[in-house]
């Protein structure tokens, strides 16, 4: 029997095939998901250096763990339809912990899982000091994301942070044995130069998910651009986070200047638009409908 899940991830994996730029924005909770949602976006990307930095207050520097990331999933699935890409860093471990992951992320209602070939506490890839694990002990853990996954077109995504640690070439060889070992989604993070970004598609066969970090090392370059050169998605994982964060400190500094916060839409959203976004209007419907006589 065809589930509405298999569906989705097939017609995912459809998307992902078609090389088309597609752009994924980062949800770090579940409002920021129905946004995005709303705004018509096609797929969504589970950060967790957004929901560390959301929920926890703290840098991206591997402080959440798979309980975590598959709660925030569970929730963000819940709320929007759309195909969901979770991060989840190195995996939490090992091979062993690796297949644990997928399964739990699986039916947690991802439709994609990205895996790292950091060491362990893994740190944001736009961060210096990181280290990289053997590429055999990532194609370890390729192996055995692939094998846990029940639906074939749940997709695996595997990194590589080797740009910054082993250079440019070291990484693409990595990403090649990466898409021998099963990957299905190639992400080389926190290239440097428009010269790598152009290059990338040539060097590596397979679809590619490019990082555009807002204030980080990899150079803004437009969907359209990215879209010519192959790229399969173009992720902007925390500008959500950053853009709330601001709209905070904008909101809350008039605040405190002023003393009171009127009810203005360049400063806050409106209340009305807040109760529309949660789907106040459906509950109210199932609250006359379940209501006793």
């Amino acid at each position: 029997m065809t589930t509405t899940s298999s569906r989705r991830r097939a017609a995912f994996r459809e998307l992902v095939n078609a090389r088309r730029g597609l752009l994924l924005p980062g949800a770090f909770n579940a409002m920021s998901a129905r946004v995005a949602a709303d705004l018509g976006f096609e797929a969504l990307y589970i950060t967790g250096a957004g929901v560390t930095n959301m929920s926890l207050g703290m840098p991206d520097l591997g402080f959440i763990g798979l309980a975590e990331v598959a709660e925030h999933t569970t929730r963000i699935r819940d709320a929007v339809d759309l195909p969901l890409v979770v991060d989840a860093d190195t995996g939490f471990g090992n091979a062993l912990n690796v297949r644990h992951t997928i399964r739990t992320l699986e039916r947690a209602g991802a439709d994609a899982v990205q895996l790292e070939d950091q060491v362990m506490p893994k740190k944001c890839g736009h961060f210096a000091g990181k280290g990289v694990i053997s590429t055999n002990e990532m194609v370890g853990k390729i192996h055995a994301a692939v094998d846990a996954r029940e639906d074939e077109n749940f997709q695996i995504i595997a990194r590589t942070d080797a740009c910054a640690v082993e250079g440019f070439d070291a990484a693409i060889e990595r990403a090649n044995k990466f898409v021998e070992a099963g990957a299905d989604i190639l992400f080389i993070e926190a290239i440097e130069t428009q010269e790598q970004i152009a290059s990338l598609n040539k060097l590596v066969n397979a679809p590619q998910l490019i990082n555009i970090v807002i204030g980080g090392k990899t150079p803004v370059t437009g969907r359209d651009e990215l879209q010519r050169l192959g790229f399969s998605l173009v992720l902007y994982a925390n500008a959500a986070l950053q853009s709330a964060v601001r709209g905070m400190q904008t909101a809350l500094g008039a605040l405190k200047e002023h003393g009171r916060l009127d009810e203005d839409p360049t400063i806050v959203a409106l209340f009305a638009e807040r109760q529309r976004l949660v789907n106040k209007p459906l509950f109210d419907e199932l609250d006359r409908k379940y209501a006793a006589e």
